[in-house]
């Protein structure tokens, strides 16, 4: 890692909301970068793909004013945290382990946990197989799927093509080099608001229905409107240049193993669960949110209007009043 690098990421979070310094911890083999706000009961908070921790910049003071110890990691692969270099390093299974070893670290039984995107996948399958570590559960964006009957990249590829984000992201290192190769422009194209409704995005033809993010980003023209300010862009790019994006996308490669490993576990929740969705997240479809209530026992839904994927970045305000309304609610000191 390179301290000059580092120096210059301090200033620019000097000038991105006052997000706190990382401290750092091993956990499971890393050395895992854990940026904390406030005090009191432990929220932990778990990004996507291609997040970081600073995804929720929005959320850590918003929850520390409220009374609560906001934690967010950069997960395996991504920012500060140690990237490992085998494809298989980034299994499921090394992702709960992860987890584990964050609460062992901070000295904690269990926690209430928040998670968007592949945060949300982590703690759907620690919600089955280690739910006593789980307080409450809080996910953005991607519901519960029901493990599906046959290997699930033979399926996507036969329903979506080789053109679709996950497919392509198993079939070559094409995505880690595009994307690395300007890491300010990609997250530039990727992180933005109103990109397509759900009602425009179902009028297209099928083809055009197949997100590509080789695709979106070789274009000539940006889809929406940037929803990151110049600094919070600037933080983005400047951890994406020193990381790449190889070990986010190998998460992705273990999407058939993850699947196997599933294979006979039961997956019904019993944990006390808020879920946030976004009409115009269009990766999810409204009948895929539905097929996940008979699965969750203790359920809340909303589903946020005029809202895209990066629902905690592009509705902060509402996602932060709906998440600590819920913990209110359901008795956060339980």
């Amino acid at each position: 890692s390179n301290p000059t690098h580092f120096a210059g990421l301090r200033l620019l979070l000097s000038n991105v909301r006052m997000f706190p310094e990382p401290h750092f911890i091993e956990s499971n083999g890393l050395r895992m970068a854990v940026f904390e706000q406030g005090q009191g009961p432990a929220v932990i908070l778990l990004h996507g793909f291609p997040e970081l921790a600073f995804s929720w910049r929005h959320q850590l003071p918003a929850l520390a004013d409220a009374g609560v110890r906001a934690i967010a990691p950069d997960q395996r692969g991504s920012g500060r945290t140690t990237i490992p270099s085998n494809v298989s390093d980034y299994r499921m299974s090394e992702l709960i382990a992860d987890v584990h070893g964050l609460l062992d670290a901070l000295d904690l039984e269990r926690a209430t946990f928040v998670g968007h995107d592949w945060g949300a996948l982590v703690l759907w399958h620690m919600a089955m197989l280690a739910p006593e570590r789980i307080d409450k559960l809080i996910i953005l964006n991607i519901p519960l799927f029901p493990r599906s009957p046959v290997e699930p990249i033979s399926m996507i590829r036969g329903l979506l093509g080789d053109d679709y984000y996950i497919v392509n992201f198993q079939d070559s290192d094409e995505a880690d080099r595009v994307f690395a190769s300007d890491p300010r422009h990609f997250i530039n194209r990727m992180i933005r608001r109103n990109q397509i409704t759900r009602e425009a995005f179902e009028k297209l033809p099928a083809e055009h229905q197949v997100i590509s993010l080789l695709r979106s980003v070789k274009s000539a023209h940006a889809s929406g409107e940037a929803l990151l300010t110049k600094a919070e862009l600037d933080y983005y790019a400047s951890a994406f240049e020193q990381s790449g994006f190889t070990g986010p996308i190998n998460w992705y490669r273990n999407w058939t193993h993850n699947w196997e490993q599933m294979e006979g576990v039961d997956p019904r929740i019993e944990i006390p669960t808020l879920f946030i969705g976004a009409m115009d997240d269009v990766v999810i479809g409204l009948h895929q949110i539905e097929g996940m209530k008979p699965l969750v026992s203790d359920l809340t839904v909303h589903i946020l209007e005029d809202c895209g994927h990066w629902t905690q970045q592009e509705k902060p305000g509402t996602v932060n009043r709906l998440i600590l309304d819920w913990l209110v609610q359901r008795g956060r000191n339980q």
